[in-house]
């Protein structure tokens, strides 16, 4: 390695902190670590400061490191330090990797809290992924895609295809455009070209001289009347609302869709705040998926880990215990006791389930685990006979978003114009409470509202995943009540030799990039106390 600005010439980094460690300590290898900014701070805590392990980092003997979890956070830690030569072994309780990355087949079971046992019948090569399912460009998740050799594909976040539908409710009334199916592009034109009249009458009616000067007023309308599609400075709608009649060849030259609902219908029916999501920093496009389904990442992780020969399936996890040289892990497997000794232990089992366990950790870790909750959500897959969103309504891709207890129905990203589909039928947790075979009834009652008797026509089979009732999850995120506070910091530091990872323990809670954030942040501070503590 070569030598790194800030350290003597010659002399890596790496070698130069493993000095500063055996000479001063914890406190001064730290504070030198962060002086050449290698620690988060609230300064640079975005940016990523992770410096992969390599063959030949270690001193001396290669520490043992029990894992607990083959999810996403759980995979990365074995990958990045079996790098260095880590003697690493990671325990899962489920028959395959990827945790909540679950990605839902033909033949999967799935086993709930109530002890409702599910079986996928969708046809060969159709899926749906019951957690994560879109990866933004900017995230941690691509590179390591890039680095396993996963290949990716666009995920459609929004189409202008897509529909927007409110109900009115006990305590809202969204107007005359309540229980109307409305088109992205319908609603976004109209919404932006309203917003841009009454904009560009504020400049006209003198309202904003006090901020702005003549040539600024104009550059505004300018931009008003463009970013609205305005006539004259009014909106009156235009062919950014598609057509009622298409165009086509000879004298059909079409009719534009109109006019538009009056400008106190479209305020009143709430739309326009759906597409502001639309803004948010991981929800732009581009968005994109794992070609085959999300848990190809965890499969290919798997893999580079050493597969079988590294990770034992099936193996729920009874007990941790620090003893006075390591860690004791507990598990069962094959209907037998067992136990994994291990110099360390680096545990990615969510605090909802952890705190369940037996352990000797210190009464402040207790506390720590017990202030984090589940999210209350879920998902299912239905599978249509046919891809009747495609060839009915042409929507290949994207999201309905409603106020019904769906809350979105998602269209599949992949496997266009073939004859069957797979669409999540509803992403929420007002399902979760509700029976499995109720669910689909329910929500294909609430798809039929929207694009009609088709939705229940077509309907095949489905698959549910309530993540509260998921056995090693309960729970489809973890949320801090009040925040991240003092439990959340507590739990970034090990307990004794028993380290803590996982996506809630990172400010990108529910995507995967906070599991890798999380379990790279781990691979340092393991690899640090292990480098400057050995003899």
């Amino acid at each position: 390695m070569e030598a790194t600005a800030g350290t003597p010439d010659g002399v890596s980094r790496r070698r130069f902190l493993r000095r500063v460690g055996a000479v001063g300590g914890a406190t001064a290898l730290y504070g030198t670590m962060e002086a050449l900014g290698l620690l988060a701070s609230p300064a640079n805590a975005e940016q990523d400061t992770f410096e992969p392990l390599r063959e030949g980092d270690l001193n001396g003997a290669a520490p043992k490191v029990a894992i607990l979890g083959a999810g996403t956070a759980g995979l990365t830690v074995a990958y990045e330090l079996g790098k260095a030569g880590y003697d690493c072994h990671v325990l899962e309780a489920r028959s395959k990797p990827g945790g909540r990355a679950m990605t839902i087949r033909r033949g999967d079971r799935l086993t709930d809290t109530d002890g409702v046992t599910q079986v996928c019948q969708f046809d060969q090569g159709q899926y749906y992924n019951a957690g994560p399912s879109r990866i933004p460009s900017h995230h941690l998740t691509i590179d390591y895609c890039r680095e396993l050799g996963v290949a990716i594909e666009p995920m459609v976040n929004a189409n202008a295809q897509g529909f927007y539908y409110h109900e009115n409710t006990t305590t809202t009334d969204y107007g005359p455009l309540a229980s109307t199916r409305v088109t992205h592009r319908q609603a976004k034109a109209d919404v932006y070209g309203y917003i841009c009249e009454l904009l560009a009458q504020a400049v006209d009616q003198g309202a904003l001289d006090e901020l702005l000067n003549a040539q600024d007023a104009e550059r505004l309308v300018e931009l008003a009347s463009s970013l609205g599609g305005l006539s004259g400075g009014r909106y009156v709608g235009n062919n950014r609302r598609g057509y009622s009649e298409p165009r086509g060849a000879g004298d059909q030259p079409g009719v534009v869709a109109g006019p538009p609902p009056s400008m106190s219908a479209v305020l009143q029916s709430q739309l326009g705040t759906r597409f502001a999501f639309e803004f948010g920093f991981d929800q732009a496009m581009m968005m994109w998926q794992p070609v085959g389904g999300m848990d190809r990442i965890s499969a290919a992780l798997a893999d580079a880990v050493g597969g079988r020969r590294r990770i034992t399936y099936e193996a729920p996890v009874t007990a941790i215990t620090n003893t006075g040289d390591g860690v004791r892990v507990s598990y069962r497997s094959n209907g037998r006791a067992r136990t994994l000794d291990a110099d360390y232990c680096v545990v990615t089992i969510p605090p909802m389930v952890l705190r369940n366990l037996s352990s000797n950790f210190s009464q402040a870790t207790k506390d720590a685990l017990a202030v984090p909750v589940g999210a209350n959500s879920g998902r299912m897959g239905i599978q249509f006979k046919r891809r009747f969103w495609e060839e009915d309504f042409d929507i290949y891709g994207g999201v309905t978003h409603t106020n019904l207890d769906v809350s979105g129905i998602y269209y599949p990203s992949y496997g266009y114009f073939q004859r069957t589909g797979v669409l999540v039928g509803y992403y929420s947790g007002a399902y979760t409470n509700i029976p499995v075979p109720d669910r689909a009834t329910r929500a294909v009652e609430q798809g039929v509202k929207i694009h009609g008797e088709v939705y229940r026509e077509e309907y095949d089979n489905s698959f549910s995943v309530a993540w509260p009732k998921e056995p090693y999850s309960l729970g489809a995120w973890v949320s801090w009540p009040g925040g991240r506070g003092a439990a959340y910091q507590h739990l970034l530091q090990p307990d004794g030799n028993v380290y803590f990872a996982g996506d809630h323990l990172s400010y990108y809670t529910a995507w995967q990039n906070g599991a890798f954030l999380s379990a790279r942040k781990v691979v340092t501070d393991l690899h640090t106390r292990a480098t400057t503590t050995a003899p």
